[in-house]
């Protein structure tokens, strides 16, 4: 029996539980999926493989004999996957896949484990089950030993043991056999169970749907979008590492941002810039939590910089090096290489950074809502990262977008460093601390001046992307909300329009319009375009924002997901997935845009 799909897709499910995450494709197939934690070898690397059809390891499918078509959803406010296969016959199969989440002896279990529940719903579907986890990025098979219920997968660094109530002849020799009962298989650590296959299967599918369906119900939603900002958070949650409180950019490596562009990068790390947006995301809608992991995962980092100052990622473990290779093993999504391990962005100078941290930071001096609310300590360290920031604000970096090829005195990055200077004034402040808000506050008007001195360009009437420079980008739509300009100052209106004239694209905006290392791009950035209705929205031109808007929901997956890039000229999402910076921006977006609840009914 064949797989149903030839060319891999991003219609793609994500399941998780903060310690790991897979992507299944849209005929319940696992693709993608690194153990024990994010950024592991990919046991499961099939979306890196051309040929969908012939993958002949890093996959776990179970293919349906004369199968027809598919359907598939989410368990109501969960990452739970359900997906129904239909044969020829009028059979159905259903799918149920999570990585179990719940408090258990009073700590949160989240184990490095995948359970698969397989049911028959009508018929007599005849089904075969092939897993093949693959070690060395898709280079080698595991060793296989079993018992009367389990097999175990033996990899260069790491054992994974499946437990299953189904045939292990079976499963282990690939068999097609009629599916009479439920069945599950429980793919983790090289343990024991101590319940029964379906006890465990069921235990832990019932309390991970309670878990999230109880931290869903948390959430300060908007009044519309409510389930695209649900379905965003839930993925934006899943994108934290619980042990150490980092979060990734996204689940995969090497998706290229465009067809055949070879630009792809590895995105299971964690950005400073990137995380800042996630935490102000999260805590729009109440959720705290992930802000506070972070923040003690950042200080850990940053108290082992040795002065050297802060890179702008890091590994989720906190390590620094993240030097960068070739796997020439796979051939990359759709065959467009290079797959790429690592990332050599760890090396460059990016001054948002230090901005970036305070941002992070600032709500846990001013939230009552949390126990452990910062005081004079903690601000003291983040004294020094704002020191950083003053000393760094006129000096050239690699920028937001991370030219590898050039530096100039980015204007985002000045922004940026100015906001660190800007909240340390206000947290300074609020703590009662006068000498040192006046310090911060004339640092911060300092950098202002600078600024506007030196990138605002008249003429075009728009903040430039450098300093004196000629060209534009697409991150100076966030003056307003990193409120470097009021929204009823003119020249944030300026700007918004001359960004729109040269960088908006149809309904999408590009980053920038000139040629980088990689040469012009090719396709919208979905995190600019998000940026674009914000600022519209901030000007009075709402209702524009609104239609974008609900333009930009509708390029989402069938499931509700973005990536990072779009191709205007076909319809088809690009980068790596799913994005937590497109996933910001749905949030953000239907914050500003929704209808209050006091005015809804």
């Amino acid at each position: 029996m064949m797989s149903p799909q030839k060319e891999a897709s991003l219609e793609l499910a994500v399941i998780g539980n903060c310690q790991v995450s897979a992507l299944v494709d849209e005929f319940g197939r696992m693709v993608w999926a690194c153990m024990p934690r994010f950024d592991s070898n990919p046991v499961f690397c099939a979306l890196l493989m051309p040929d969908q059809q012939q993958v002949e390891r890093g996959i776990f499918e179970v293919v349906l004999e004369d199968f027809v078509r598919a359907e598939q959803s989410y368990v109501t406010n969960t990452p739970i996957l359900e997906t129904l296969l239909y044969d020829a016959h009028g059979g159905c199969v259903k799918i149920v896949d999570f990585a179990p989440r719940f408090e258990h002896f009073e700590r949160m279990f989240h184990p490095f484990m995948f359970v698969r529940h397989v049911e028959p719903v009508t018929g007599n579907p005849r089904i075969t089950v092939r897993l093949r986890p693959a070690g060395g990025y898709g280079s080698e098979d595991p060793r296989q030993t079993f018992g009367s219920n389990h097999v175990r997968y033996v990899l260069p660094d790491l054992t994974l043991r499946l437990t299953t109530d189904a045939s292990l002849t079976h499963v282990r020799e690939e068999r097609p056999f009629r599916l009479t009962r439920p069945v599950s298989f429980i793919l983790g650590p090289d343990e024991s169970l101590r319940e029964s296959v379906a006890h465990s299967s069921r235990q832990h599918f019932e309390e991970t749907r309670a878990y999230w369906q109880e931290w869903v119900r948390g959430l300060a939603v908007p009044f519309e979008w409510q389930e695209a900002v649900i379905r965003a958070a839930i993925t934006l949650k899943l994108c934290a590492f619980e042990d150490t409180g980092a979060i990734i950019a996204a689940v995969t490596s090497s998706i290229p941002e465009a067809p055949g562009s070879s630009r792809n990068w590895d995105y299971r790390y964690c950005w400073l810039r990137d995380s800042f947006f996630v935490v102000h995301a999260l805590n729009r809608l109440g959720a705290t939590r992930t802000m506070e992991a972070y923040l003690g995962w950042i200080l850990n980092v940053a108290a082992s910089s040795d002065g050297d100052g802060l890179q702008p990622v890091y590994g989720i473990g906190g390590e620094a090096d993240l030097t960068e290779t070739i796997v020439g093993q796979l051939a990359g999504y759709r065959g467009m290489g290079p797959v790429r391990v690592g990332n050599q962005a760890f090396e460059q100078v990016q001054n948002d950074v230090y901005g970036a941290v305070v941002l992070a930071s600032a709500q846990v001096f001013f939230d009552r809502r949390l126990i452990g609310s910062a005081g004079k300590e903690q601000l003291a360290l983040l004294e020094d990262i704002g020191q950083r920031a003053f000393e760094l604000f006129d000096k050239p970096d690699a920028g937001i977008w991370e030219y590898r090829g050039r530096a100039r005195v980015h204007t985002f990055s000045s922004m940026m460093c100015w906001a660190g200077c800007d909240r340390l004034a206000r947290i300074s402040a609020h703590l009662g601390d006068q000498q040192r808000a006046d310090l911060w506050r004339s640092r911060a008007d300092h950098i202002h001046a600078e600024i506007c001195a030196q990138a605002w360009n008249e003429e075009q009437g728009c903040f430039m992307e450098s300093f004196g420079g000629t060209t534009l980008d697409a991150s100076m739509l966030l003056i307003g909300d990193l409120g470097f300009v009021a929204s009823d100052d003119p020249r944030f209106r300026r700007t918004v329009e001359c960004l729109e004239k040269h960088l908006r694209r149809g309904k999408h905006m590009f980053r920038y319009g000139e040629p980088d290392d990689f040469g012009e791009p090719e396709t919208a950035f979905n995190i600019c375009t998000f940026w674009y209705i914000n600022a519209l929205a901030e000007i009075g031109r709402k209702d524009e924002a609104r239609e974008l808007f609900e333009e930009m929901l509708s390029c989402r997956t069938r499931l509700g997901l973005l990536s990072e890039d779009y191709d205007v000229r076909n319809g088809q999402l690009w980068g790596n997935f799913p994005q937590t910076y497109s996933l910001v921006g749905i949030i953000l977006g239907a914050i500003r845009l929704s209808q209050p609840w006091e005015d809804a009914f």
